[in-house]
């Protein structure tokens, strides 16, 4: 397994799967307005995964769930409950999703999956806190393939 922690963004990652830090999906995705990288790929990949997600129901916080990529060139989109039903992230939501989602990879045979920092937004969790979670959980992890963790990095215009 390799890890690698670069800036940047996540839709532009040359990976077969990317991550999206979800919430428990009990609130109607139509009724959201999703931010962050829900609301990149809502924008760029269009509502189908969403659409998808919601079929599945309730997530327990730190599962996570497979997904196809709508119009992005990925192979899909895990999406995790990085967020309790406060919409806050803990410890155990970040691990419990990190490891989770490289489950589904294993199950799926994917060989190169990035993520963004669950829980490092709107779950109020430091980011340097985030990146020692999640790469303790990936260390454990039986996942072989190339796994970057994505630090958002907000291009300036002007």
């Amino acid at each position: 397994m390799s890890l690698e922690i670069v800036e940047g963004d996540l839709l532009k990652q040359s990976v077969e799967v990317i991550v999206n830090s979800w919430n428990k999906n009990f609130i109607p995705w139509w009724l959201l307005l999703p931010q962050g990288v829900s609301g990149q790929i809502k924008k760029e990949g269009g509502f189908e995964p969403f659409k998808e997600i919601r079929k599945k129901g309730l997530m327990k916080t730190g599962s996570a769930v497979f997904t196809s990529a709508g119009k992005l060139d990925f192979k899909g989109i895990i999406h995790v409950a990085g967020l309790n039903i406060f919409w806050v992230a803990t410890e155990k939501s970040i691990r419990e999703s990190t490891k989770n989602a490289l489950r589904i990879c294993l199950n799926k045979k994917i060989n190169s999956v990035a993520f963004p920092l669950i829980g490092a937004g709107t779950g109020g969790i430091r980011k340097e806190l985030v990146i020692k979670f999640m790469s303790e959980e990936i260390s454990k992890s039986n996942f072989t393939g190339k796994v970057i963790l994505v630090l958002y990095k907000k291009i300036k215009s002007g």
